[in-house]
């Protein structure tokens, strides 16, 4: 099985690692996992000032403090895993990479903000089940 798993790098993130590897009937040894970490795409004004080597840079570099403690738990796990970062909107960007990767399962932590907190602050979980074709385990 194929795993999309995005990674903000929160408590929630970890939670939500924790929880795949201790399930092997979710990711074991013969299942992939594929790590996002999505950065915010810099406004056009800033990539003229500093250009764009020095944005790429800067989200490979935000990137790395996401993914590299990932890639330490899961290589101590013997998981089949990689490791991606792109930049744009975090729900969009989880969809996109589900039908490129031809992912069976999207697996997610959630802030758990209820039903008042989703609908003031929106919520990515929320807009990846909404718009999801595959099934998505959210871990609270």
């Amino acid at each position: 099985m194929k795993i999309i798993f995005p990674a903000d790098g929160s408590d929630f993130t970890k939670k939500a690692l924790a929880f795949l590897v201790t399930h092997e009937g979710l990711c074991g040894p013969n299942d992939e996992l594929v790590v996002l970490n999505i950065q915010p795409a810099m406004p056009a004004r800033v990539k003229r000032m500093v250009g764009a080597a020095a944005i790429n840079d800067y989200h490979s570099d935000e990137a790395g403090k996401v993914l590299a403690p990932i890639e330490r738990f899961l290589k101590r796990h013997k998981l089949n895993y990689t490791t991606r970062w792109l930049v744009g909107t975090p729900a969009s960007e989880i969809l996109d990479a589900a039908k490129r990767e031809k992912a069976h399962m999207i697996v997610m932590g959630t802030h758990g903000h209820g039903l008042l907190g989703t609908a003031v602050l929106g919520s990515v979980a929320q807009r990846v089940v909404s718009a999801c074709d595959i099934p998505v385990l959210l871990v609270k």
